[in-house]
């Protein structure tokens, strides 16, 4: 299967990535595991459904917000990997849901992004373990932040 192709037919494109605002790697590579920093849910420099899940937010905006924190993970992916076709599969994703007190649906959130790489991938390489997790805040007051491990 190839990825490019896949993505074509979801209807989904890379973004363009910007470099790293802090002092890391968007990319790292330990041997077979690509380790790829938190992801924000930001889409042409703009926050997408910025603010907390449960208080103006809801979980189908949080979803579709950590579905654009993929592809700019992905987005990174293919500026470091060159071709995403070398990756075998997804090992682990971690999700950070800016959450309204109260809050407690954020595996729900979490499923936007992990739906994705479900359905781009497949079901062997495309799931794998996963975290989801509810904070206070989050950078530029994104609703949605995901980290990944992938296997090359």
């Amino acid at each position: 299967m190839d990825v490019y192709a896949r993505l074509k037919e979801l209807n989904l494109a890379l973004p363009e990535v910007s470099p790293p605002a802090g002092i890391f790697k968007a990319v790292r590579q330990a041997g077979n595991c690509l380790y790829v920093s938190g992801q924000v849910a930001v889409k042409d420099g703009a926050p997408v459904f910025p603010g907390k899940i449960g208080a103006g937010v809801t979980v189908e905006q949080g979803q579709e917000a950590a579905r654009v924190c993929v592809l700019n993970a992905l987005g990174h992916l293919h500026k470091f990997l060159g071709d995403l076709n070398r990756i075998k599969g997804l090992v682990k994703t971690l999700v950070f849901v800016q959450s309204a007190g109260g809050f407690i649906q954020q595996p729900l959130v979490a499923n936007g992004a992990t739906g994705l790489l479900k359905e781009i991938w497949g079901e062997d390489a495309g799931v794998g373990a996963r975290s989801a997790i509810g904070v206070n805040e989050l950078p530029l007051g994104v609703s949605v932040e995901a980290e990944f491990i992938f296997e090359v």
